[in-house]
């Protein structure tokens, strides 16, 4: 085996996203990567220190996807909260279809290691801020209280439905006479509006 790829990184990248979804990411290895690319053991690690840094990259660039999906379904809808609605529709989507690079993203444990990879890091806290422009917008006279309350627990919503319909958690007798479509448009269809007396107790008791 040699080293031929005229861009390996890229090119184990690819094969990475595939094999993950195949096998799951905690079951990747760099030596039957390397070995399913023709090159040798030692190839993958002139890009990549260990297992760790591929995983890293590949999360980094779930959350650069994730991003631009959110910034496409920002110009689909006339209203905000249409907007919103858009965007949740993408988030459930991108983990219907990249089930276990979403679970690398959001339920792996690449946020716990030390040091951090700053790429990760960057691309988790862009992808999570253009979300949160997006309930933002759907808030009237927000406060930064109120838009973090609000982004959480959507998120919360969305990220647990698409967990327990991955891990097929969501039995007949659960679901009944409903469609896919109708849970999606269920998690979808809270009201952030009711949120700020979360965030603004003192407030809303006063009311």
């Amino acid at each position: 085996m040699t080293y031929h790829h005229g861009d390996l990184r890229a090119v184990l990248m690819t094969a990475a996203a595939a094999e993950i979804e195949r096998i799951g990411y905690e079951n990747l290895s760099l030596r039957e990567l390397a070995a399913s690319l023709d090159v040798s053991r030692a190839a993958p690690y002139r890009h990549f220190v260990d297992r760790r840094a591929l995983l890293a990259a590949l999360a980094a660039g779930g959350f650069d996807e994730l991003a631009a999906i959110y910034r496409t379904a920002s110009g689909t809808g006339k209203t905000p909260q249409a907007r919103l609605h858009a965007s949740g529709r993408a988030y459930l989507a991108f983990a219907d279809e990249r089930p276990q690079l979403f679970r690398l993203m959001f339920a792996s444990d690449l946020f716990n290691a030390r040091p951090l990879d700053t790429m990760l890091i960057k691309a988790a806290g862009t992808c999570y801020q253009v979300f949160e422009s997006l309930v933002a917008a759907t808030l009237d006279d927000p406060d930064d209280n109120m838009i973090k309350a609000a982004t959480i627990a959507l998120m919360s919503s969305s990220y647990g439905f698409a967990l327990l319909r991955m891990g097929d958690r969501l039995r007949p007798f659960m679901v009944g006479q409903l469609t896919q479509s109708d849970l999606v448009d269920a998690v979808l269809s809270i009201e952030v509006t009711t949120l700020p007396c979360v965030a603004r107790r003192k407030r809303c008791k006063k009311t």
